[in-house]
């Protein structure tokens, strides 16, 4: 009777192992991000549950992509490094709401979706750089406008995404007529065509052709770490490094992030990675590994990053400064900024 009843109790047991989903051992990353920036977290991230992680680099046409494969994508996570696209992913139905204690203790409400549909995971903090000769401890974003900097302002393209979200953030501070009227000075104050990236700013800095400019803090480690090379690392001590504030307001961030894909066929696995890459140890490799603020305030940030002061981030939500894009796209034509 004893051994009948085992036996009866092993088969159950059986049956309901069977019965019972294995727990994920892979998941599909649809990324924006270069392969070579987040290879160190997807491997430390198996290494510490053993979840194997299926990456694809998506350069162009994120939303397009995930949209089109509809409830057959693959996709687990897509993460952008530009908060941007993730809201558009979220206005085009193609991510869904996570609620993670893990989560909303590691990153600010001003950092993330209302509903948890979208998460920031790093910072990258739209600063000033400055000739050594110019001697700024303080600035505002306001004071770039400013005709005392005329002929003496370098900048990127006005449409580029970097410069587009911080006019959009302009106009949450300031509203669309005083935006105007500060992208008109800022055009007026250029000392060359609004062209070129963030560390041709630092380049033209170092070569007399403008005094200030408006570069990403990431940049800075880049240049003066040498992993851009030796000439990048000229550019980078030539420069003194401002972080600049809103009036009333603080330093404008962009970031990288990520969502739980709307059909994600390993859901909770998908879960988990988000919330490793808000853990110490993830937040210490997204420093080192690109020179990134961590999102999570007591993780160490790269020395290199530390030293251009506190970072004291801007309390506009990122969702309301994200309804303002349009705008400030049409703005930078209607000023001819890039013209």
């Amino acid at each position: 009777m004893l051994i009948r009843t085992l036996q009866a109790a092993v088969l159950i047991w059986i049956a309901w192992t069977m019965s019972v989903p294995a727990p994920a051992q892979e998941l599909n990353l649809y990324t924006t991000r270069e392969p070579g920036l987040i290879k160190p977290l997807l491997d430390a991230f198996t290494r510490s549950g053993g979840i194997m992680v299926n990456s694809i680099f998506v350069k162009d046409g994120l939303a397009e992509r995930v949209a089109a494969e509809g409830s057959r994508s693959p996709a687990d996570v897509l993460m952008t490094v530009d908060f941007g696209n993730l809201i558009d992913l979220v206005e085009k139905g193609l991510t869904q709401q996570v609620r993670s204690p893990v989560l909303e203790r590691a990153v600010p409400s001003t950092l993330r979706g209302p509903g948890g549909e979208w998460f920031a995971l790093s910072l990258r903090a739209r600063v000033v750089y400055a000739a050594k000769d110019v001697s700024l401890s303080t600035f505002s974003y306001e004071a770039l406008a400013d005709p005392r900097w005329k002929g003496r302002l370098c900048m990127r393209s006005g449409q580029h995404p970097y410069n587009t979200a911080l006019i959009a953030a302009y106009l949450a501070h300031h509203g669309e007529a005083k935006t105007e009227a500060w992208l008109r000075g800022l055009k007026a104050n250029l000392a060359r065509p609004a062209t070129g990236g963030d560390r041709d700013v630092a380049r033209d800095i170092m070569g007399g052709i403008c005094d200030v400019g408006i570069g990403n803090s990431y940049y800075v480690g880049l240049m003066r770490s040498g992993r851009g090379g030796p000439e990048q690392s000229k550019w980078g001590t030539a420069i003194d490094v401002i972080l600049p504030a809103f009036e009333g307001g603080g330093t404008h961030v962009n970031i990288s992030g990520a969502s739980v894909a709307k059909h994600s066929p390993h859901r909770e696995a998908a879960v988990m990675f988000l919330e490793y890459l808000v853990s110490d140890e993830a937040q210490k490799i997204y420093a080192e590994a690109n020179f990134e603020y961590p999102v999570a305030a007591e993780a160490v940030v790269h020395p290199i990053i530390a030293a251009l002061g506190s970072l004291k981030v801007d309390p506009v939500p990122l969702t309301e400064i994200a309804r303002h894009r349009t705008l400030a796209s049409r703005l930078v034509d209607k000023v001819g900024f890039d013209r």
